[in-house]
Formats: structure tokens, sequence, C-alpha cells
């Protein structure tokens, strides 16, 4: 069957599998599209996609404006992706859209990770909130509510990771914005106040508990749960827990500096991360320009190497020539002393 990506995490958006938007024309075929997703390898009743697309204003012919409107989505995408009209199945009572080819998919593998790679993979794959233009539709509000706190734990989860690698300075800058959109979520205080008690911000900390317990009080008649109480006294006691562990030694790269963003490139990014830690040698094919070695520095960048991750340019010598050995150790700052006796090759 024809491959075709759809993203929910965001505007609904449409590709083929090269990559190629699908324009799928029409606000009710966008609705219809949006509906099938959220209920994606599941029989949606044409009464129920009938009320969904028009409410209370029904067409003289509600059945027959359906079959428009599937007739339209399917064109849509068989244009884009030949044979993909066969993706919107008929099933009585209504229809059904078959696909394993959604962002929310490939979020709910990765969120269950607790390697700080995995995770950041999974939350680059968001585009803003999810079904953002139908999230008013009640057909979506309990998947998008649902995405959004799985959204939420991920976060949580990343920056627990990341602070098992001492970046706590990093988190708690990270954290600012996520507390002050979600300043009762008591699990990214927890975490906000560990960081900044970590990096030696402990009235911080202190006033980010106060502030939540004085939230709490006022807008819900509660009391901060235990966990965070117990966490709170421990920073007032000083605990050496709490402390950050201590920096390991800096780490040089010989990689170009990030210019911009990488757009389009997140499933092949997933991809190259799982593959780099079992293959010693991993390959990428293409014409030229079509951004393989941007890819593959955006992967090498993420790397923890103990010696860094460093990018030799061999392109511009002839097949064959014993300069690459020279290039490989300048790209390592390893150069020969005076009078050596071991030639770089065989270095």
């Amino acid at each position: 069957m024809a491959a075709v990506q759809f993203g929910v995490l965001g505007p609904l958006a449409v590709s083929t599998d090269a990559g190629e938007p699908v324009v799928v024309p029409g606000t009710k075929v966008r609705v219809l599209l949006a509906d099938l997703l959220a209920h994606r390898n599941q029989v949606v009743s044409a009464d129920r996609l009938i009320d969904d697309l028009w409410g209370e204003d029904v067409p003289a012919n509600p059945a027959g404006a359906l079959q428009v409107r599937v007739s339209q989505l399917r064109k849509a995408l068989n244009d884009a992706e030949p044979g993909a009209r066969e993706l919107v199945e008929s099933r009585p009572p209504g229809y059904l859209l078959r696909t394993g080819a959604v962002d929310a998919d490939r979020f709910a593998e990765l969120a269950t990770a607790t390697d700080v790679d995995r995770l950041t993979a999974a939350l680059a794959l968001w585009r803003g909130d999810a079904y953002a233009d139908v999230a008013d539709a009640e057909f979506a509000r309990a998947e998008a509510t649902r995405l959004a706190e799985q959204r939420l734990l991920v976060h949580e989860r990343l920056a627990d990771a990341r602070m098992a690698r001492g970046e706590h300075d990093l988190v708690a800058a990270d954290l600012a914005e996520l507390v002050a959109r979600h300043p009762l979520r008591e699990g990214l205080r927890a975490l906000q106040m560990r960081a900044l008690y970590a990096t030696g911000r402990t009235s911080e900390a202190l006033d980010s508990y106060a502030d939540l317990r004085d939230r709490l009080v006022d807008e819900l008649g509660l009391d901060p749960g235990p966990e965070l109480v117990a966490l709170h006294r421990r920073i007032l006691e000083q605990d050496a827990g709490l402390s950050a562990p201590p920096k390991t030694a800096i780490i040089r790269n010989s990689l170009p500096a990030r210019l911009d963003g990488l757009v389009g490139r997140a499933e092949a990014l997933t991809e190259l991360r799982a593959l780099l830690p079992q293959q010693r040698l991993v390959t990428l094919v293409g014409p030229g320009g079509v951004g393989k070695t941007r890819l593959a520095t955006e992967a090498a960048r993420e790397l923890v190497l103990p010696d860094g991750a460093h990018l030799v340019e061999l392109a511009p010598l002839p097949v064959g020539d014993p300069r690459v050995a020279d290039e490989v150790l300048g790209a390592l700052d390893r150069r020969e002393a005076a009078g050596a006796s071991v030639s770089a090759v065989d270095r």
C-alpha cells in the first residue's frame, strides 16, 4: 500500500514518503482527515463523521455530502502518492483510515525511552499543540489532551536524564518557561527546585516552592504533595545528596558550528541515532547536495564520546591519496613530532 506520512503534533500535516507536502483542499476535508486520524485504524460511523463535520448545520443530503468529502480526500492522497486512495476504506457503518505512519505513534515509541537522545528526538517531532487546527472539536479534544500530558511527561523525563549527566544549569534555564506555562504542575517544580539547588541557587529553589504553595492554596485550596514537601525540607537542610555530580572534563569536537535548524529530517536523524551505537561504520548515500554531510554532523554533534566527535574533510583528496592519514591526524589535533620515525599512515 502507498506510504503517506501524517502529522498531528501541531497543525495537520500530510506528506509523501519522500517528504513532499500533500495539499488537502477544503476545511471540511481537513476536518474529516483529522477525525479519521484521531481514530486511525478504527471504523468511524458515517453519522458521527457527519455530526463532527457539520454539527447542527447539516446539509440537505448529509450522506451524499460526506461521500463527496471522502472522494476529495482520496483524490488528494492518490494524486500525491499513487495508490494512497486505498488508505481510506469504506467499512460499514462508516469509514476507516488505515495507517501506521503518524508522528504521534512515533512519539509514543520514543516517549518510553530513558536516554537523552531518544527523548530529545521525541520532543523534536512536535510542531505546536496537537491537532492545533481542530483542537476545539469534540472528536480531537480528548486525544489532544492525552498527547499534551505525554509531552509534559517526556519533558520531565528528559530533564531528569539531563541532570543525571550534570546539566543542572541548562535544565534550570529550560524549565523556567515550562514552569511559567504550567505553574501548578508539581513534577516540573520538583525538577526545577533540584536543578536550581544543584547550581547553587538555593534561594531561587525555595522561592519556586513558595510560589507553588501560594498558588495551590489560593487557586485550589490545597497544600503541596508529600514528595515536594520532603524535597523542600532536604533543600532547607542542605542535603548533600541533592548536589550536582562533579563536572566531567571538557570534550572538544571539530564539528562545524550549527548556523540554523535542521528541517524535515527528524525521521532520518532518529534512525541514524539508533544505528550509531550498534555499528562501527554507518554510511550515508545519495546524490550530491541532498544534505548527507549536514545530517551526519547533526547526529555526530549529539554523540557523547571520550575524545569528542570530529569531521575529516576528504572530498578534496583523490582516491588513494596518502594524505588521508594527515587529514585524520589534523582533525584529531595530533601532530607529528620532529624527527618521528613512524609515518602518519602507520600512526
